[in-house]
């Protein structure tokens, strides 16, 4: 992302991004409108992922108040924020967006209202809240890019789909860890928009695979993330706005105080399996309003505006794949 207003939209006194020097991608330290490289000897350890593993945050601290080759945001590109090795997601995490997909859903002769399937669903997702587990699955690291690159809308689909989403980036090596400890393994957030190829989540050559997460998230560039990296310390995930804009008009608003499962839980449970390594992504879920939900999907020359409250905004611009 080139910035143009001069400000990060972050309300944190610093935060991490990536940004491209002389065919170079450089880790860099963000305070306010500047940006400064940042070297192993700035950072103390040998790359993004080593400080992430232990961050000392009282180091970057006072890089951020200290002078220095500071550079204008507005004067740089960024790129992702983040190189993680692991991409983990979470599928039907909102619960109003399920309970909106299950009144969507209704077969044409159930004898319930809509208010009596939202009475149900709301119940059910009570229930999952209560007594269930969450649901992840994995993505591609290689998806993972800056929102500096635009959107390519593979040719052979035409319902390429919007997903925006809180994403946790994982600190300390997390494995087999309880909810009581899983916030000590967090070391920050930033802003991943999901994008999905509706028509190819399900197979239709053998119904009974279910779904097919692989083929339908998982092209060049489906996963923009960032601008920034925000350290956890400066953030509370518990009610955070989600936005998202489509050409100018809203389509995803909502807070993550929807959320069935919160960060503890996810964490918790999604390290139950592997080892959760310093630097991976956790995605959180996506709240209601994506493209299936209005009937509107992706199109060359589309922008999409995704902000998360203190982590600023992407700016994703979508371009349609040369035969």
């Amino acid at each position: 992302m080139t910035t143009t207003s001069g400000q990060t939209g972050i309300a944190a006194p610093f935060a991490l991004a990536r940004f491209k020097d002389k065919g170079q991608v450089r880790l860099g330290l963000v305070a306010g409108d500047r940006i400064r490289p940042l070297g192993q000897e700035d950072l103390g350890a040998g790359g993004l992922n080593e400080f992430l593993g232990a961050p000392d945050w009282n180091r970057l601290e006072n890089l951020a108040a200290a002078d220095g080759p500071w550079l204008s945001l507005d004067t740089v590109v960024l790129a992702a924020p983040v190189e993680p090795r692991q991409v983990l997601q979470t599928g039907a995490n909102y619960r109003t967006h399920v309970i909106d997909l299950v009144v969507a859903g209704l077969a044409k002769d159930d004898p319930r209202s809509p208010e009596e399937a939202r009475e149900w669903a709301g119940k059910m997702m009570d229930e999952r809240q209560a007594h269930g587990e969450p649901y992840f699955f994995i993505g591609l690291p290689a998806c993972v890019v800056g929102d500096d690159q635009p959107l390519v809308l593979p040719a052979y689909s035409e319902k390429h789909d919007w997903e925006l989403e809180l994403a946790v980036v994982i600190g300390a090596e997390a494995f087999r860890v309880s909810k009581e400890q899983a916030m000590d393994h967090v070391a920050g957030y930033t802003i991943v928009n999901d994008i999905t190829t509706r028509d190819l989540v399900f197979r239709r050559d053998m119904k009974e695979i279910g779904t097919d997460w692989y083929r339908g998230k998982n092209a060049p560039g489906f996963l923009p993330t960032g601008p920034f990296l925000v350290p956890a310390q400066f953030v509370d995930p518990g009610k955070l706005k989600v936005r998202l804009e489509l050409n100018g008009d809203v389509m995803q608003d909502a807070t993550t105080d929807d959320l069935l499962f919160d960060i503890p839980a996810l964490v918790s449970a999604a390290s139950r399996n592997m080892p959760l390594l310093p630097g991976d992504l956790l995605l959180t879920g996506s709240p209601a309003g994506n493209g299936a939900h209005w009937g509107r999907l992706l199109r060359d020359g589309d922008v999409m505006s995704g902000s998360i409250q203190g982590l600023g905004t992407q700016v994703v611009r979508c371009v349609a794949e040369k035969a």
